[in-house]
Protein backbone atom coordinates (compact mmCIF):
# COMPACT_ATOMS: atom_id res chain seq x y z
CA UNK A 1 0.00 0.00 0.00
CA UNK A 2 1.19 3.59 -1.01
CA UNK A 3 0.89 6.01 1.79
CA UNK A 4 3.13 8.63 0.23
CA UNK A 5 1.61 12.29 0.84
CA UNK A 6 3.93 14.72 -0.90
CA UNK A 7 2.95 18.56 -0.85
CA UNK A 8 3.69 20.79 -4.11
CA UNK A 9 5.51 23.36 -2.16
CA UNK A 10 7.72 25.92 -4.15
CA UNK A 11 11.05 26.18 -2.92
CA UNK A 12 13.04 28.96 -1.89
CA UNK A 13 16.89 28.61 -0.14
CA UNK A 14 17.85 31.45 2.84
CA UNK A 15 20.00 32.78 0.05
CA UNK A 16 18.69 34.25 -3.26
CA UNK A 17 21.10 32.40 -5.74
CA UNK A 18 20.08 28.84 -4.78
CA UNK A 19 23.59 27.72 -7.06
CA UNK A 20 25.61 29.50 -4.63
CA UNK A 21 24.94 27.82 -1.76
CA UNK A 22 27.63 25.36 -1.52
CA UNK A 23 30.27 27.82 -2.27
CA UNK A 24 28.89 30.17 0.45
CA UNK A 25 28.38 27.71 3.33
CA UNK A 26 31.65 26.69 2.21
CA UNK A 27 33.28 30.08 2.28
CA UNK A 28 34.65 30.54 -1.47
CA UNK A 29 32.27 33.21 -2.20
CA UNK A 30 31.22 35.55 0.26
CA UNK A 31 27.14 36.04 0.96
CA UNK A 32 27.80 39.85 0.38
CA UNK A 33 28.74 38.86 -3.37
CA UNK A 34 25.60 36.73 -4.01
CA UNK A 35 24.82 38.90 -7.13
CA UNK A 36 20.95 38.42 -6.51
CA UNK A 37 21.13 39.98 -3.09
CA UNK A 38 18.85 42.64 -3.85
CA UNK A 39 16.42 40.47 -4.17
CA UNK A 40 15.87 39.69 -0.14
CA UNK A 41 14.53 42.77 0.78
CA UNK A 42 18.00 43.98 2.38
CA UNK A 43 19.03 47.32 2.27
CA UNK A 44 22.56 47.00 1.39
CA UNK A 45 24.94 43.45 1.08
CA UNK A 46 26.63 43.70 4.30
CA UNK A 47 22.67 43.40 5.68
CA UNK A 48 22.06 40.69 3.23
CA UNK A 49 25.01 39.17 4.05
CA UNK A 50 23.92 39.06 8.21
CA UNK A 51 20.83 37.79 7.87
CA UNK A 52 21.20 35.46 5.18
CA UNK A 53 22.62 32.91 7.05
CA UNK A 54 19.92 33.45 10.05
CA UNK A 55 16.73 33.29 8.04
CA UNK A 56 16.19 29.21 7.70
CA UNK A 57 12.69 30.24 9.49
CA UNK A 58 12.12 32.92 7.03
CA UNK A 59 12.67 31.21 3.55
CA UNK A 60 10.22 28.38 5.77
CA UNK A 61 7.75 30.46 6.19
CA UNK A 62 8.32 31.96 2.68
CA UNK A 63 7.58 29.06 1.28
CA UNK A 64 4.14 28.48 3.26
CA UNK A 65 3.14 31.48 2.11
CA UNK A 66 4.08 31.33 -1.79
CA UNK A 67 1.75 27.61 -1.78
CA UNK A 68 -1.44 28.90 0.56
CA UNK A 69 -0.92 32.46 -0.11
CA UNK A 70 0.09 32.82 -3.66
CA UNK A 71 2.76 35.20 -2.25
CA UNK A 72 6.37 35.30 -1.23
CA UNK A 73 7.91 38.36 0.52
CA UNK A 74 12.01 39.08 0.81
CA UNK A 75 13.14 37.07 3.07
CA UNK A 76 15.12 39.65 4.93
CA UNK A 77 12.33 41.64 4.40
CA UNK A 78 10.00 38.75 6.85
CA UNK A 79 12.63 38.77 8.57
CA UNK A 80 13.03 42.75 9.68
CA UNK A 81 8.84 41.83 10.37
CA UNK A 82 9.35 38.95 12.68
CA UNK A 83 11.87 40.61 14.76
CA UNK A 84 9.01 43.69 15.19
CA UNK A 85 7.14 40.97 16.37
CA UNK A 86 9.62 39.16 18.93
CA UNK A 87 10.67 36.29 16.94
CA UNK A 88 13.84 37.29 16.69
CA UNK A 89 16.03 39.31 18.98
CA UNK A 90 18.93 41.36 17.63
CA UNK A 91 21.98 42.08 18.67
CA UNK A 92 25.20 43.79 16.94
CA UNK A 93 26.91 40.65 15.86
CA UNK A 94 24.14 37.87 16.23
CA UNK A 95 20.34 36.90 16.45
CA UNK A 96 18.77 35.30 19.37
CA UNK A 97 15.83 33.13 17.77
CA UNK A 98 14.14 32.08 15.66
CA UNK A 99 11.70 32.07 19.36
CA UNK A 100 9.05 29.68 17.97
CA UNK A 101 6.05 31.23 19.67
CA UNK A 102 6.25 34.80 19.04
CA UNK A 103 6.98 33.58 15.53
CA UNK A 104 3.68 31.45 15.28
CA UNK A 105 1.54 34.51 16.70
CA UNK A 106 3.28 36.51 13.73
CA UNK A 107 2.34 33.85 11.16
CA UNK A 108 -1.10 33.90 12.32
CA UNK A 109 -1.72 36.98 13.37
CA UNK A 110 0.17 38.76 9.89
CA UNK A 111 -0.77 35.93 7.35
CA UNK A 112 -3.72 34.10 8.58
CA UNK A 113 -1.88 31.07 8.95
CA UNK A 114 -2.85 28.16 11.23
CA UNK A 115 0.83 28.21 13.32
CA UNK A 116 1.62 26.11 17.00
CA UNK A 117 4.52 26.08 18.73
CA UNK A 118 5.55 22.66 19.19
CA UNK A 119 8.42 22.48 21.67
CA UNK A 120 7.64 18.71 22.09
CA UNK A 121 6.86 16.53 18.70
CA UNK A 122 7.90 13.46 18.08
CA UNK A 123 8.57 12.26 14.52
CA UNK A 124 5.20 10.02 14.10
CA UNK A 125 3.36 13.68 14.82
CA UNK A 126 5.25 15.18 12.43
CA UNK A 127 4.42 12.64 9.93
CA UNK A 128 0.69 12.75 11.18
CA UNK A 129 0.50 16.71 10.71
CA UNK A 130 1.73 16.30 7.26
CA UNK A 131 -0.41 13.81 5.82
CA UNK A 132 -3.48 15.33 7.43
CA UNK A 133 -2.56 18.56 4.88
CA UNK A 134 -0.29 20.80 7.18
CA UNK A 135 3.84 21.56 6.69
CA UNK A 136 5.92 21.17 9.23
CA UNK A 137 9.30 23.62 10.53
CA UNK A 138 11.54 21.10 12.29
CA UNK A 139 14.60 21.98 14.06
CA UNK A 140 17.56 19.67 12.65
CA UNK A 141 21.11 19.90 12.67
CA UNK A 142 22.21 21.77 9.57
CA UNK A 143 24.63 18.52 8.05
CA UNK A 144 21.09 16.96 7.32
CA UNK A 145 21.88 18.31 3.89
CA UNK A 146 25.01 15.37 3.60
CA UNK A 147 22.95 13.03 6.09
CA UNK A 148 26.22 13.56 7.95
CA UNK A 149 26.76 10.10 10.29
CA UNK A 150 27.54 11.60 12.92
CA UNK A 151 26.03 15.33 13.71
CA UNK A 152 27.91 17.16 16.82
CA UNK A 153 24.21 18.37 18.44
CA UNK A 154 20.36 18.02 17.25
CA UNK A 155 18.79 21.29 16.30
CA UNK A 156 20.26 24.17 14.93
CA UNK A 157 18.53 25.34 11.80
CA UNK A 158 14.77 25.17 9.94
CA UNK A 159 13.87 22.37 7.19
CA UNK A 160 10.18 22.52 5.99
CA UNK A 161 8.65 19.13 5.98
CA UNK A 162 6.47 18.77 2.44
CA UNK A 163 5.73 14.96 1.98
CA UNK A 164 6.08 11.49 4.40
CA UNK A 165 6.50 8.27 2.43
CA UNK A 166 6.70 4.87 4.27
CA UNK A 167 10.76 4.96 4.02
CA UNK A 168 11.40 8.68 4.36
CA UNK A 169 10.48 12.40 5.91
CA UNK A 170 10.73 14.95 2.60
CA UNK A 171 12.17 17.99 3.19
CA UNK A 172 12.99 21.60 1.96
CA UNK A 173 16.24 22.59 3.11
CA UNK A 174 16.94 26.24 2.89
CA UNK A 175 20.50 25.73 3.23
CA UNK A 176 20.45 22.68 0.93
CA UNK A 177 22.60 21.92 -1.96
CA UNK A 178 21.24 22.08 -5.32
CA UNK A 179 20.22 18.66 -7.22
CA UNK A 180 20.95 16.55 -4.10
CA UNK A 181 19.21 17.92 -0.94
CA UNK A 182 17.33 21.59 -1.91
CA UNK A 183 13.86 20.65 -2.28
CA UNK A 184 11.68 17.12 -2.17
CA UNK A 185 14.75 15.75 -0.15
CA UNK A 186 14.36 12.23 1.23
CA UNK A 187 15.39 11.97 4.79
CA UNK A 188 15.17 8.10 6.04
CA UNK A 189 13.23 8.02 9.09
CA UNK A 190 15.86 5.86 10.56
CA UNK A 191 18.29 8.77 9.94
CA UNK A 192 16.22 11.84 11.05
CA UNK A 193 16.90 10.73 14.67
CA UNK A 194 20.30 11.85 14.31
CA UNK A 195 19.68 15.28 13.47
CA UNK A 196 15.99 16.27 14.51
CA UNK A 197 16.10 17.99 18.19
CA UNK A 198 12.52 16.99 18.69
CA UNK A 199 10.76 19.98 17.96
CA UNK A 200 9.24 22.88 15.79
CA UNK A 201 6.14 24.43 14.51
CA UNK A 202 3.11 23.37 12.45
CA UNK A 203 1.75 25.51 9.92
CA UNK A 204 -1.69 25.13 8.11
CA UNK A 205 -3.32 27.15 5.41
CA UNK A 206 -5.94 28.58 7.71
CA UNK A 207 -5.82 30.03 11.26
CA UNK A 208 -6.78 27.29 14.52
CA UNK A 209 -10.35 28.22 16.02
Amino acid sequence: MNNDVVHPVPYYAQWESTDLVPDIIGGTVRAADDPLWQKSGADSPEEYAFWSWRVCGMACLRMALDYWRDTAPPTVSLATECAEAGGYVRHADRVDGLIYAPFAAYARQRWGLHATSRPELTAEEVRDEITAGRLVMLSVHPSIRTLAPAPPQRGGHLVLGVGVTDDALVIHNPSGFPGHSQQFAHVPWGDLERFYAGRGVVLGHTPAP
